[in-house]
């Protein structure tokens, strides 16, 4: 259905929240988003200029994608369509690409179709939008929180805009509240008030979620004892904190925060920065997430960051895995803190983690080498016979236990290296030690020999 921003229906003269009634009505009116609405911006030129393009809009919630898509088609005159991707399937797409046919045979309008959360049709409803934007029937404006390059089919991306939209800095949040309480047709115009501390403290909440921010405005006004006649009531700091309890912050278990966020605390762990690492695993927990998970990517990160330079961090880190499967929730959450700080400080090394996936290529793409003789068990006479285990050396029984000149590859990988130790941490000892015995292979008169030798064909 065509919907106009100032349309005076029965049904919009009812009730709506507060955050529906300030939406905003012009474009200069629009909260945040400088980057894309300021003068000379990509996208403010192109509502300037009347020349739309399908476009996606990927943000967080409450940052205004659906009232800037209302904006847009009231600035340039187009008609406005709205389908939920939650709610609608093809049908409704089909019903929507009718009306703006008929829109475009009538009266010769552009149709704006917004579909809210985009991300949520499947591939075959994604595709029955890809003839209509590509001839013009409607301009598609795709809302979406997830990161459209996983989410969307390559051939809708393909023929839209990517709009990167920005959560709300404090001060933009604060001026959003502000603009509610003093708007005298759909806000709180002389009967509501709020301290400065109980601002700071909406806005903190608000966690850059305009919509958000004025839901608990209204929320936090039903808490508020009534005033004396003649005067505004007056939010303060007890009503904000009544409301916000039991909020958590902006964050999706299975979406792109949840993925930014345990990216930037494997990377802190890494950078050797605790600070940052105690950090997002607090806004991690403090989100929702299930601890237990942070505790399996510690435990990768001890092998994988810190591995031989400190070998203690491993254990550390199963050690906090195990403290909170046994006691839960806090004391395992400061188990796995006090894991994140250790091995952030602890010296680093990916010099295991990358010998090990080298050798995993290696062996992938190479030929399927054959154990060499003198390394295969000889359980019966026959295999004797084929010289299995012939000239095997015992390490214990050679000097410092180690057999000098000794081959434990494939003949056609011997003196192969993987294992680089760096200097740092306990690799600094494990590389002197491999240096030494390198060199004590080297020269080995074992080793000069089997280099001289020629080699034995199997089964011979």
């Amino acid at each position: 259905m065509t919907e106009s921003l100032f349309s005076s229906s029965a049904a919009e003269e009812s009730y709506q929240p507060l955050a529906a009634r300030m939406r905003p009505r012009r474009l200069d009116d629009f909260f945040g988003q400088q980057h894309l609405l300021a003068p000379g911006k990509p996208l403010r030129d192109t509502i300037a200029g009347g020349k739309l393009h399908s476009m996606i809009f990927w943000g967080p919630p409450g940052v205004g994608k659906t009232t800037l898509a209302r904006l847009i088609a009231e600035t340039t005159d187009a008609s406005f369509q709205s389908i939920s991707a939650v709610l609608s399937g093809v049908k409704d797409i089909r019903g929507a690409i009718q009306q703006a046919e008929a829109e475009r045979a009538q009266y010769g309008r552009n149709t704006i179709l917004f579909v809210d959360e985009v991300h949520r049709f499947n591939k075959s409803q994604q595709d029955a939008f890809l003839p209509f934007v590509e001839n013009g029937t409607i301009v598609l404006v795709g809302a979406t929180t997830e990161n459209p390059s996983f989410e969307l089919n390559n051939a809708l991306l393909s023929r839209c805009r990517v709009y990167v939209l920005q959560a709300l800095d404090n001060e933009q949040i604060a001026a959003v509240i502000r603009r509610a309480l003093l708007d005298t047709e759909r806000g709180f115009a002389g009967k509501l008030s709020i301290s400065d501390e109980a601002l700071n403290l909406l806005v903190g909440a608000a966690d850059g979620d305009a919509r958000k921010s004025l839901n608990l405005l209204e929320i936090a006004s039903d808490f508020v004892a009534v005033a004396a006649e003649g005067e505004a009531k007056v939010i303060e700091r007890a009503q904000v904190e009544q409301v916000i309890t039991t909020d958590t912050r902006r964050f999706d278990k299975g979406g792109e925060y949840f993925y930014d966020q345990i990216s930037a605390l494997h990377k802190a762990v890494r950078g050797s920065c605790p600070d940052a690492a105690l950090y997002w695993y607090a806004r991690m927990i403090d989100g929702g997430c299930d601890p237990l998970y942070i505790a399996r990517r510690v435990v990768r990160m001890a092998s994988e960051d810190i591995g031989n330079a400190d070998p203690r961090a491993l254990r550390i880190a199963l050690d906090a895995w195990e403290v909170q499967e046994r006691l839960g929730s806090p004391e395992g959450e400061l188990a796995i803190a006090q894991a994140l700080a250790y091995m952030a400080a602890a010296a680093k090394s990916n010099a295991l983690y990358t010998a090990f996936n080298q050798v995993v290529k290696d062996v992938r793409s190479m030929p399927s080498h054959e154990v060499p003789l003198h390394l295969r068990n000889a359980p019966t006479k026959l295999m004797k016979e084929q010289d299995y285990g012939a000239e095997y050396r015992y390490a214990h029984d050679e000097p410092e236990g180690f057999a000098a000149g000794e081959n434990y590859f494939p003949e056609a990988l011997q003196d192969k290296q993987y294992y680089w130790p760096v200097e740092r941490g306990l690799e600094l000892k494990i590389g002197e030690k491999l240096r030494h015995l390198r060199n004590l292979n080297n020269n080995s008169p074992l080793q000069r020999y089997a280099a001289d030798k020629p080699a034995k064909k199997e089964g011979s």
